[in-house]
């Protein structure tokens, strides 16, 4: 298994969700499975993909990614996928039972974090958020320009 730091480059990215760190606080990620069709694999792969109000949720003992938008593939739009339907993630049934827990114990939120593609397979790194408040947001704000601040002085 390569580093953490090399995450980046060991998967191709399809679509990161920017706007999760910056309202969330992630506690753990998990990887995860999609159930897809060939158009919305086709349409990943062209990168017209969108996670901005998308969550994921456990119904009955199974786990789903809700508003999510993928776009439809041109050339089999007139066979297409609806962009905006529920799509099933695949996780091993222990770790479903481990997210149940935490969701409903500590009032967890399941955010998706980025799509990629991991030896030809589509996975969604799912996060455990804490929600931000708005103090918060300030706060990692203030600090990512004061580190921004001090690299520039050290390229001086």
């Amino acid at each position: 298994m390569k580093p953490s730091t090399d995450r980046q480059a060991a998967h191709k990215d399809v679509t990161v969700n920017r706007r999760a760190r910056h309202d969330y606080f992630i506690e753990e990620s998990f990887e995860a499975g999609l159930v897809l069709t060939g158009s919305e694999v086709k349409s990943l792969r062209a990168g017209k993909v969108q996670l901005k109000d998308s969550y994921g949720h456990i119904k009955s003992g199974e786990l789903w990614l809700f508003n999510a938008h993928i776009s439809e593939y041109g050339p089999s739009a007139q066979f297409g996928h609806d962009p905006v339907r529920s799509r099933k993630l695949l996780m091993h049934k222990r770790e479903i039972e481990r997210l149940v827990g935490k969701v409903k114990e500590k009032g967890l939120t399941l955010v998706p974090l980025r799509i990629y593609f991991k030896h030809g397979r589509a996975k969604l790194e799912l996060g455990l958020g804490r929600g931000k408040k708005l103090y918060d947001k300030r706060e990692s704000i203030k600090e990512r320009e004061t580190r921004r601040e001090m690299d520039r002085a050290m390229k001086r």
